[in-house]
């Protein structure tokens, strides 16, 4: 099994290529896991109950619960979590310490390393039966199978140490339950690998569908997955008969701001634009860059009165922030678009829009028009 760690070790980074933080905590934790064995099999040759035994063995279990809370770590960035590391490395310090203090007595420190593995390894299966953030494909129960195995050898190897060390003295002993575990473990390692690569292979393709639909440069849906998504949303908001709203926006004066302060300076105020946009969007509202400085918003659920106050809030909060954030105020010219007929269409909306926003700018700028020329209350 340490050889076949080794191998991942060395191999899974040159297969993996460039990685994002959850394959770098994978990766970790193979090389942990590999180290951990590794200082293992050599205090296994150095003299027994020695200071160096000691040392290498307190150091391989630090290793090996520290390759445990790595993978915990990758394994909850891949299900779309944030990485929930506390409780786990919690445990790893506490075993590792009570290992090094209990060392002298060998039931003690076989039964308290193997009990709290096998606890960390049922907090990660737990964490793994958790409902995902992001769709996760079967990698996930691959996992769990070859893990439950792990964990109920690792704490039947805990109790044979602990309660009946007569039958199990030493690591090496060729015990039914360390050829079941040399069985295991090797077959966890096999599992874990092509658990590892399926999982960077779903989390590949979730980023490029995500950059397939989403402004490289604000984060902002694109205009491809907007209207494909709006379209869905107008007729939704027939059969539910709910209003439902666009909102089509224009920075102002965005060329004198390239041409003045460069175009860095532009790019910021787009990506400060759309996080105003996020900032006073509502669950359910779809916001996005839909070329050049032009961005749009589709409102669910909203009347006139409902699109004008999003309006206002936007310039609130562009007001407050703007100064702060690119040094100089940030305005806009805006057209709203309400749905007027069953049959209605998100490109007829938007037409509407536009013809009302470019009746803005006409009028001289940062004001918001309605479909019929009125201006936004």
């Amino acid at each position: 099994m340490t050889l076949n760690l080794t191998i991942m070790a060395v191999a899974l980074p040159y297969f993996m290529g460039q990685v994002n933080r959850a394959a770098r905590y994978a990766q970790a934790g193979i090389v942990l896991h590999t180290v951990g064995w590794i200082l293992l099999l050599v205090a296994c040759a150095v003299i027994p109950d020695s200071l160096l035994d000691r040392t290498l063995s307190t150091l391989s279990m630090g290793a090996i619960a520290g390759g445990m809370v790595c993978n915990a770590a990758a394994f909850d960035l891949w299900c779309g979590r944030k990485a929930s590391i506390g409780a786990s490395l919690g445990v790893a310090v506490v075993m590792t310490l009570g290992y090094c203090i209990g060392y002298g007595s060998y039931p003690f420190r076989v039964g308290w390393s193997n009990g709290l593995l096998a606890l960390q390894i049922a907090m990660v299966v737990a964490s793994l039966c958790r409902r995902t953030q992001v769709r996760v494909g079967r990698w996930r129960w691959l996992l769990v199978i070859s893990l439950l195995a792990q964990m109920v050898i690792t704490g039947w190897r805990g109790v044979l140490g602990a309660f009946y060390t007569g039958q199990f003295p030493t690591f090496m002993t060729p015990h039914p339950v360390n050829m079941v575990f040399s069985l295991v473990s090797h077959v966890t390692v096999t599992l874990s690998l092509a658990a590892l690569l399926l999982a960077h292979r779903d989390e590949a393709a979730r980023e490029l569908e995500r950059l397939a639909t989403v402004d490289g440069l604000t984060g902002a849906l694109n205009r491809r997955a907007w209207l494909a998504l709006a379209g869905v949303e107008l007729a939704k908001s027939v059969r539910q008969r709910q209003p439902i709203g666009v909102l089509m926006v224009d920075l102002d004066y965005f060329k004198q701001i390239n041409d003045t302060r460069g175009h860095a300076v532009g790019d910021l105020a787009l990506q400060k634009f759309a996080k105003a946009l996020c900032a006073v969007s509502r669950v359910g509202d779809l916001c996005c860059r839909y070329g050049g400085e032009e961005f749009c918003v589709l409102l669910n659920g909203a009347d006139i009165a409902s699109v004008q106050a999003y309006d206002q809030r936007l310039r609130e909060w562009l007001r407050l922030h703007a100064p702060q954030k690119l040094g100089f105020d940030l305005s806009y010219s805006a057209g709203i678009a309400l749905r007027l007929a069953d049959d209605d269409t998100i490109e007829a909306m938007l037409q509407r829009a536009d013809s009302a926003m470019y009746c803005a700018k006409q009028r001289g700028r940062g004001m918001t028009l309605t479909g019929d020329g009125h201006a936004a209350a």
